[in-house]
């Protein structure tokens, strides 16, 4: 491991708003951490947590939590954090099947997963995160009506989600095939990851999906 991850993970440990073994926040966040009662939303696979930094910069009166398992990359959008004082922000270094183990039922408005791995081979569909096992993971933890975003460059993951949400019996709200192209493109869909910045300048199409699922 390279000198420079070392610094980072070790930098992570102090860092006030990165938690990386369990802690007693599980239906508490807003009231023992964010000492707010917004509402909280998380982006999954965050990598450097641009959406989560660029979101809490644009929705004071939003709590965001990055999650990611892969510190170096998660040490850079906390430590943006810290820098621009952004007391609405935390990451936690976890793997995305513990969030359970982390929010209580209910405590989550939002969810955003932005270009995550597809994993397009067919043995490999479990470990989408837009598959079944996943999305029951994350109705445990959403609001009624709670609203999952998706952001990905992969039209079969695209394809594969609006699947998996009709087999839910989910809520398509919306599903835009070329983002860029569209007269959707907003403020908040414009943020632009490290992935999706490289994505572009290559020619990738961008699209999006939001939905949620009926209480």
């Amino acid at each position: 491991m390279s000198k420079k991850k070392l610094k980072r993970f070790a930098e992570l440990t102090a860092f006030p708003n990165v938690f990386q073994s369990l802690v007693d926040l599980r239906g508490k966040w807003c009231s023992d951490y964010f000492h707010n009662d917004n509402p909280i939303v998380l982006e999954l696979a965050c990598g450097r947590g641009e959406y989560t930094v660029a979101l809490a910069q644009r929705f004071g009166e939003k709590n965001f939590i990055g999650i990611d398992i892969k510190g170096a990359r998660l040490w850079r959008g906390a430590k943006e954090a810290l820098e621009f004082k952004l007391a609405n922000v935390a990451f936690l270094r976890i793997p995305i099947e513990s969030i359970a183990n982390w929010f209580a039922p209910d405590e989550i408005a939002e969810i955003w997963i932005t270009f995550p791995d597809p994993f397009l081979r067919e043995g490999k569909a479990r470990k989408r995160l837009t598959s079944p096992r996943f999305l029951s993971l994350y109705r445990q933890v959403l609001k009624p009506g709670g609203v999952i975003h998706l952001k990905t460059d992969e039209p079969n993951l695209f394809a594969y989600t609006q699947e998996m949400v009709a087999a839910e019996e989910g809520v398509l709200h919306e599903a835009i095939d070329d983002l860029y192209h569209s007269d959707k493109i907003d403020d908040v869909l414009s943020i632009q990851t490290n992935y999706e910045r490289k994505h572009l300048e290559v020619g990738r199409t961008i699209r999006y999906l939001r939905f949620s699922f009926l209480p």
